[in-house]
């Protein structure tokens, strides 16, 4: 039996003398009283996780991924059924998967891909509790340039020197091999552009890795739309500089401020989609 992980280390003490005033007074991420208790935590983020990301358009057929350590055992993850659509996903629904690809519990069969790509993240990264990839649309565009976002807004300053490329796309990551790969591209970053196939982030808890998704996805979004009317215009983008961007990180782009941002799209899929709790 592994020792279970707390979320202490997703707090804001470490930040910047900014990102500390940004903070105080607000919410914490919870302690809980028991692993079971904790471990329907999880669950429950994770399901509102997917619903999210089907309500954002991040879902294209049975393909797409996110998974959260178990906090009791943590060699194994929770992730979804292969073949059960974002929209549809219930807590009950998810399945736990052991690192040498069996369900462990569920009676429903796990993606391929999932058990490659985040099997390899989750042991490489034990500070990582959640881990989401999917082949949104504005993440797959930009993966096709092969290379890293720009400073360019103060959102995207969260991956400031925070993100990875894997430029070594293999085919269909169905094989430990691939997965290992990029969890070695990865390396201790957030995120990383996976080159001809999309986004990947992590996080210390769900909340956060699911965030940082989102807002991945958007700064890909905003970079193709402002290169575009740069080409059209004859501009150039203006790059932020280093200490500004340095800066914005500190208090953007923070675990605490991974978790915190997701907070009000938990509140809102909860009035919208309270099924997923079932």
């Amino acid at each position: 039996m592994n020792v279970p992980q707390r979320f202490s280390s997703a707090t804001p003490a470490a930040e910047s003398g900014a990102a500390d005033k940004m903070y105080t007074g607000l919410p914490r991420p919870p302690m809980f009283s028991s692993v079971a208790e904790e471990r329907l935590h999880r669950k429950q983020r994770l399901a509102a996780s997917f619903r999210l990301f089907s309500k954002f358009g991040f879902d294209e057929g049975v393909v797409g991924h996110i998974t959260a350590r178990d906090p009791e055992f943590s060699d194994t993850f929770w992730v979804n059924p292969f073949g059960l659509h974002f929209s549809l996903i219930k807590t009950s629904d998810l399945i736990r998967v052991g690192h040498d690809g069996q369900v462990i519990e569920g009676g429903k069969p796990v993606n391929a891909a999932a058990f490659a790509i985040h099997s390899r993240i989750h042991a490489a990264r034990p500070d990582s509790v959640g881990a989401a990839h999917a082949h949104s649309t504005y993440g797959r565009a930009f993966a096709a340039l092969g290379r890293k976002l720009d400073p360019i807004s103060q959102d995207v300053c969260a991956f400031y020197s925070d993100h990875a490329l894997y430029d070594d796309y293999g085919g269909v990551a169905v094989e430990v091999d691939e997965g290992q790969q990029i969890a070695k591209a990865l390396g201790p970053c957030k995120a990383a552009i996976l080159q001809s196939h999309g986004l990947l982030t992590v996080g210390q808890t769900v909340d956060e890795a699911a965030w940082w998704f989102i807002t991945m996805e958007r700064s890909c979004q905003v970079q193709l739309l402002a290169e575009a009317a740069a080409a059209r215009t004859g501009q150039s983008l203006k790059i932020i500089s280093e200490k500004s961007a340095q800066q914005a990180y500190q208090v953007v782009g923070s675990a605490f401020s991974g978790w915190f941002q997701f907070q009000s799209l938990y509140a809102r899929i909860l009035k919208e989609q309270p099924d997923f709790l079932n």
